[in-house]
C-alpha cells in the first residue's frame, strides 16, 4: 500500500507543471496579440493624423493659389479695359483726324480760290453798277458816279454771303487786290476800267441775290446814292487763275 502512494505523487507534479506552461503560453500569445493590436491601432491613428494634416496643407495651398489667380485676373481685366480705352481714343482721334483733314482740305480749297491761284467755274451772280443820270440842278456831279466805296460794298456783301471767287470786268480779285477811283474810272490792281462795272461772283445764286436785296442793305444804299444797279442770277461764270510772278 505505501508503494502505491509513492508512485502517484510524481504524476501530480508533472500535471501541474504542464498546466502552468500552457497557461504561460496562452498569456504570452494574448499579450503579443494585444501589443500588436495596440501598435497597429497607434500606427493607423498616426497615419490618419498625418493624412489629415497633409490634406489640410494641400487645401490651404490650393486656396492661396486660387486667390492669387483671382487677383491676377482682376489685374488683367483692368489692363484690358485700359487697352480698350486707348484703342477707342486712338480710333476716335483717327476719325476726328479724318474729319479735320476733310475740313482742312475744304478750307485750303477755299483759300486757293480766294487767292486766285486756281481757275474756277460755276453758277453765280452778276451785279452791274452804272453811273446815275446826272441832275443839272445838283451842285456835285460826283453824287451820280460809281466810286470805289460802292464797289467795296458789293464785294464785301458777296463774300459774306458765301462767294467763292469774284471778278470785276473779268479781272480776278484776290486777297491783296486794291481798287482806286479816279474820276469816271476805277483802277483795279493797276488796270483802269470805265463804267459800267460788272462784278461777278461764283456761289449760290439765290443766297447771293437775297443778301443783296435785304431791306436797308447794300442795294438800297446804292440806289440812295443814285447808282443804277442791275442783277442777273444763275449765270455760268468762268474765271481764270491769276498770273503769278515766277
Amino acid at each position: 500500500m505505501k508503494k502505491q502512494n509513492n508512485q502517484k505523487k510524481p504524476e501530480n507534479k508533472r500535471y501541474r507543471f504542464s498546466k502552468s506552461i500552457v497557461f504561460s503560453l496562452v498569456f504570452l500569445v494574448l499579450g503579443f496579440i494585444m501589443a500588436y493590436s495596440y501598435s497597429l491601432s497607434q500606427a493607423k491613428q498616426e497615419a490618419s493624423e498625418f493624412t489629415g494634416s497633409a490634406f489640410s496643407q494641400e487645401e490651404e495651398r490650393v486656396r492661396e493659389e486660387l486667390i492669387e489667380q483671382q487677383e491676377r485676373n482682376k489685374e488683367l481685366r483692368a489692363e484690358i479695359e485700359e487697352k480698350q480705352k486707348s484703342v477707342q481714343q486712338f480710333e476716335q482721334s483717327f476719325a476726328d483726324g479724318e474729319e479735320h483733314f476733310a475740313d482742312y482740305a475744304k478750307e485750303a480749297e477755299a483759300l486757293r480760290l480766294y487767292l486766285g491761284v486756281l481757275p474756277v467755274e460755276g453758277n453765280g451772280l452778276k451785279v452791274t453798277l452804272q453811273d446815275g443820270e446826272y441832275n443839272l440842278d445838283s451842285a456835285n456831279p460826283n453824287d451820280y458816279i460809281v466810286h470805289e466805296s460802292h464797289v467795296f460794298q458789293v464785294i464785301n456783301e458777296l463774300y459774306i454771303s458765301g462767294a467763292e471767287a469774284i471778278a470785276i470786268n473779268g479781272q480776278r480779285i484776290h486777297a491783296n487786290s486794291y481798287i482806286v477811283c479816279t474820276g469816271p474810272v476805277i483802277t483795279v490792281d493797276g488796270v483802269q476800267y470805265p463804267a459800267p462795272f460788272t462784278i461777278e461772283a461764283i456761289g449760290e445764286p439765290d443766297a447771293l441775290e437775297s443778301s443783296m436785296k435785304l431791306a436797308g442793305g447794300v442795294m438800297d444804299q446804292l440806289v440812295n446814292d443814285n447808282i443804277i444797279v442791275t442783277m442777273d442770277a444763275g449765270q455760268k461764270i468762268t474765271m481764270p487763275a491769276l498770273l503769278t510772278e515766277s
